[in-house]
This record gives structure tokens, sequence and C-alpha cells, in this order.
């Protein structure tokens, strides 16, 4: 059965593992479960799939920061691997400045001992219901 991240079912992301967590506000919470499929050659978290959480949280952000924003879609991400990640992650996501069609935010990735692994902004088109 598909998960529901926030409202959407999103296959990839239930490939990965990715939970969500809540979102409200501009801000978005997910999970990223250690798993063994998941890892690079030195057992760590492979870049990519901590990337790919790190998108869904902030485009969840993005849908969190309007009552009338119905998706995101990344115009630009920028991340940067601050220490290998050896367990579950966090990330917690936020809109930082969001105009008629553009929102910028930030994110933070954690491991279970609380250390920054990974730290992330980003552009996101915002799309939006028609009235």
């Amino acid at each position: 059965m598909a998960r529901d991240y926030f409202g959407l079912t999103i296959p990839y992301l239930d490939h990965l593992g990715v939970e969500p967590v809540k979102m409200g506000d501009g801000k978005a919470t997910a999970r990223l479960p250690m798993r063994p499929e998941l890892h690079n050659s030195r057992g760590e978290f492979q870049g990519g799939s901590i990337m790919s959480a790190i998108d869904f949280a902030l485009s969840a952000a993005v849908r969190a920061s309007s009552p009338d924003a119905t998706g995101a879609a990344t115009i630009d991400m920028n991340t940067s691997f601050l220490a290998p990640a050896l367990s579950d992650l966090t990330i917690e996501a936020r809109v930082v400045k969001a105009g008629g069609s553009i929102a910028f935010c930030e994110a933070e990735a954690r491991d279970a001992t609380g250390e920054l692994v990974a730290r992330a902004t980003g552009t996101f088109k915002i799309f939006r219901q028609r009235a």
C-alpha cells in the first residue's frame, strides 16, 4: 500500500523508505531510515538517497507555505555533505522566502545523535489552485 506524503502518492519515496513526519506553516519534517539498500561502498547512506529525501522535505515545506499551493517543482538545489550518515536521518525543511510563483528554502539532515550530516538550499516553482 502506498504511503500518504502529505496528500500525495510518490512511489519513488516509497521505494527509498522516506517517512513524512509533519508539515505546516512553511515547514516540513521527514525521516529517512537507514537500510542496507541505501548504502554506499563504505556502509554509509549514499548521497543521492539523502538528496531525494531533502528534496521531498523542501517541496513539502513549499506546499505548507500557502493554503492554495498544490505542488512544487525543484528549479535548483544545492546540497553540502558535512559528515558521513551512519544512522536514520531526520530532515527539517523551511521556506525562507516565498513570492507569487517562486520559493526559496533551506533544510538540514541530522543523524540519530543530532549531528548535522547535510545542509541544502533550494529554489522551487510553486503550483497553485486555479480559481
